[in-house]
């Protein structure tokens, strides 16, 4: 597998943060929302604090590589080089640094665990061929799932040996189980931030959803609601209780 070149010295050229492109769809926008509100959640819910979650942010695997985009955007030219995944996750990094971007030789040479891709018209071909063998052969991403709206269709790879991927095999559900993750990756029918569609959501093994920052914040208050419910009602009961015995 290859492996990113560290930088020694200051690189001679500016990294490039931002290259102004909009994702593809307001769909695609939410949906990276919805992704990095998740994956947090699932992190919390297991007690871990030791990762980043990235989504549009640029990732430099190589000098080279942060090069040639710092020469497209100054000269204008086309974009080829690669700029980064829609969602990432690394795991077992420190979560308080601030970073505009993932720069490999600054991580210690650590690339992305875990990406997802959300397929467009104008990106799956890409994604399907150039990206995958990226990941596979220079990132060494353990696992790597696909989206496709307009098909509803959940993809997933695992990395069976340096350089290959091994499709995922769905549950009865048509769910795929991340190891990184730790949770279930399928897809859900409703209603995210005011737009009803089909959004790709992070599972519990007992198929129960992870909650989004919201939805965790509402279940929380109908907890509480429900245990002032439960001890108004015990509370009633040994008033009547009281009452009764002092009647007799």
């Amino acid at each position: 597998m290859s492996q990113p070149i560290r930088a020694l010295a200051p690189l001679p050229f500016e990294l490039v943060y931002e290259d102004g492109e909009p994702l593809d769809s307001p769909w695609h926008r939410e949906q990276l929302y919805l992704a990095l509100d998740l994956i947090p959640q699932a992190m919390a819910e297991q007690g871990r604090t030791d990762f980043y979650a990235g989504g549009n942010n640029f990732v430099y695997y190589s000098v080279e590589q942060a090069r040639e985009v710092a020469q497209e955007e100054e000269q204008g030219l086309k974009k080829r080089a690669f700029r980064g995944p829609d969602v990432f996750w690394v795991g077992g990094v420190d979560p308080t640094r601030e970073r505009e971007a993932w720069i490999a030789w600054e991580e210690d040479g650590r690339l992305p665990d875990f990406i997802l891709e959300l397929l467009s018209p104008s990106t799956a071909r890409n994604d399907r061929t150039v990206k995958k063998d990226l990941y596979a052969r220079v990132f060494g991403t353990s696992e790597y799932f696909l989206y496709d709206p307009q098909r509803r269709k959940l993809e997933g790879f695992r990395l069976a040996a340096p350089g290959i991927y091994r499709p995922l095999v769905p549950d009865t559900q048509g769910r795929l189980r991340s190891e990184q993750l730790g949770v279930l990756l399928g897809v859900w029918h409703g209603i995210w931030r005011e737009r009803e569609a089909d959004w790709v959501r992070l599972f519990h093994s007992d198929g129960s959803l992870v909650p989004t920052v919201a939805e965790a914040a509402n279940q929380r208050a109908e907890a509480e609601r429900q245990r002032a419910e439960k001890a108004e009602a015990e509370l009633e009961r040994l008033r009547a209780l009281l009452e009764r015995r002092d009647a007799s």
